[in-house]
């Protein structure tokens, strides 16, 4: 039996138009799950209800930075180029939402993180993110 380990740290993020991850929390921060199991993760803010769009984001070793999914509390999330098949995401309430890794194998193991998002300041988007790492 297989056991894989995805671990979340607690990291900041700090690019031009971001802020720092106050405010954003992670959980659990430490990941195990068996293969072929299901993991979810958990994201929520105290940003306020005008954060309601959230993205999934996750890095492979050696690799870049991708979107996974975009949630919102309206609307089905958008995955983009990943398949519904693998990744899920729910997202009820602005404050909150979470991501389930489908059919876990060792390709998995990498840096994930969430962000909370508001259209409505400063006429662009602000982010607010955390990450998870491998």
């Amino acid at each position: 039996m297989i056991t894989l380990l995805i671990w979340f740290s607690v990291s900041l993020l700090w690019t031009a138009g971001l802020t720092d991850g106050s405010g954003v929390t992670q959980d659990p921060l430490i990941l195990w799950g068996q293969k072929g199991s299901d993991v979810e993760m958990y994201c929520s803010h105290t940003k306020g209800s005008s954060y309601y769009q959230m993205y999934w984001y996750r890095q492979l070793p050696g690799e870049g930075i991708k979107q996974i999914v975009y949630a919102t509390t309206a609307g089905d999330p958008d995955y983009g180029e990943f398949s519904k098949d693998k990744y899920s995401s729910f997202k009820k309430v602005a404050e909150s939402g979470n991501f389930t890794v489908k059919k876990l194998e060792a390709a998995d193991s990498g840096m994930y993180f969430c962000a909370s998002s508001s259209p409505r300041l400063h006429g662009s988007h602000s982010l607010d993110c955390r990450f998870f790492s491998k």
